[in-house]
């Protein structure tokens, strides 16, 4: 995790206090269970949670141990001990590392999906809002980076509403996949703990239980968890990417908000640069690389090995951390964008017209011509627009091939702007519903 990309409310999930705070949960909540059922005394299990439920956790102690033992959850347990006293020999019974480490894991991440899907629903809100107040601005639409037909810059926004809306129906989902908990002791059987525990533990925590681990939980759990987080990632890219094009100098239809006081270049006082999206560009490829080592992680030897732990423990934090502040930072970006409509009336104009050639050639084909006459009418009248030479509309109505079919009035009826909005309306509501 690096500070300069990194929310306080994110980071602190993957904070080693809050780690060993959860595995001390995991370990009193399955010492409750493991009471209930007889194995260990009642008033161990109250012991338990009396001596260590509001207990700091020595970090640097816990190292210290770790250092000797070579063994983290030894390490942790060891100290738990320290705290609780002689109570602590009944912490753990039937239970192996993987009970805490993957059961803690998973507590992480759904923590980790819960910020996320507030940080979609805070980009949703922004997006929602901007959509509305440009519904009917328009503006030039492009394909293959050529201008193609005319479009609204509400609908731009609009496109990136119904994205997001999928994108946190899939961060849902990657939630509930990735929200079990194992309690099944070593290589899974349940030979020297009840699946009663299992199931108290998951209660307590908020997770379900595994219905079979191999004393590890399956990682396809996980890589689909980051394979979300990767396609998530890929629609703020892909944001990030269209304003930052939006911004060229030669376009300039949107802005990023520039502050007093901001500087665009250490050379060049005039310069306004799209450094939040073109950050917001670079931080999404590094989520969208932590999903190869999640997928990786699927294939363990047998039962169990740790081949996976060490990515993990990159992945996870590192992973959640960047795309939460890509997204907080895309709302905020959305939210105080800059938008141009004359620049895009502008860009709309400068084609003289080519924006309505389709609608020339459809009108040709009503009228009776083949569509490969009326193609290469259409065609022939654009090209020289394209060098410069006139404007589209009045080269239609000189070429007397193209009058055989059309009247002046009917060329004039294919250039209304207005033809290409008519079902906008539609579209918002089959985006944001009736609101």
């Amino acid at each position: 995790m690096i500070p300069r990309y990194t929310r306080p409310e994110m980071a602190s999930i993957w904070e080693a206090q809050t780690r060993f705070k959860i595995w001390f949960e995991i370990e009193a909540h399955a010492a409750d269970a493991m009471a209930e059922l007889g194995v260990i005394p009642r008033e161990s299990a109250k012991a338990v949670w009396a001596r260590a439920r509001d207990a700091i956790f020595d970090v640097a102690r816990i190292d210290q141990i770790e250092r000797e033992t070579k063994h983290d959850v030894i390490a942790f347990l060891t100290h738990l001990a320290e705290i609780v006293g002689p109570e602590a020999r009944f912490v753990h019974q039937g239970m192996t590392s993987s009970d805490v480490l993957d059961t803690c894991l998973n507590v992480q991440l759904t923590r980790a999906a819960d910020l996320l899907v507030d940080d979609v629903d805070k980009v949703l809100a922004a997006l929602k809002k901007r959509a509305f107040e440009h519904k009917m601005t328009p503006t030039i639409g492009r394909s293959h980076g050529i201008h193609a037909e005319p479009v609204t810059f509400g609908l731009k926004l609009a496109y990136a509403y119904a994205e997001f809306s999928r994108a946190r129906d899939r961060l849902v989902a990657a939630r509930k996949e990735v929200a079990t908990c194992a309690i099944s002791g070593a290589v899974g059987t349940f030979a020297q703990i009840d699946p009663r525990v299992e199931a108290h533990v998951a209660r307590q925590m908020g997770l379900t239980p595994e219905p079979i681990s191999t004393q590890v939980i399956p990682r396809d759990r996980h890589a689909m968890y980051f394979a979300t987080l990767g396609v998530v990632a890929s629609s703020i890219e892909r944001l990030a990417t269209e304003i930052r094009h939006l911004q060229r100098t030669e376009v300039l239809e949107a802005e990023e908000f520039f502050s007093e006081g901001q500087k665009g270049s250490s050379a060049m006082p005039h310069k306004r640069n799209p450094v939040l999206s073109e950050n917001l560009t670079g931080l999404s490829r590094m989520v969208r690389a932590y999903v190869t080592p999640a997928l990786e992680n699927v294939v363990l030897w047998h039962e169990r090995d740790i081949s996976h732990s060490s990515a993990e423990r990159m992945i996870g934090p590192d992973a959640t951390v960047t795309l939460d502040f890509a997204l907080i930072r895309l709302a905020g970006l959305i939210d105080k964008l800059l938008v141009y409509p004359a620049n895009m009336q502008k860009n709309l104009d400068r084609l003289g017209g080519l924006v309505h050639s389709q609608r020339v050639l459809l009108a040709l084909t009503q009228k009776g011509a083949s569509r490969e006459e009326a193609y290469t009418l259409v065609q022939r009248n654009a090209m020289p627009v394209w060098r410069g030479e006139g404007d589209f509309q009045t080269l239609l109505k000189k070429d007397t091939d193209v009058r055989k079919y059309l009247t002046e009035a009917d060329i004039e009826e294919e250039f209304d702007l207005g033809y290409h909005l008519k079902h906008v309306d539609t579209i918002f509501k089959r985006v944001f519903g009736e609101s």
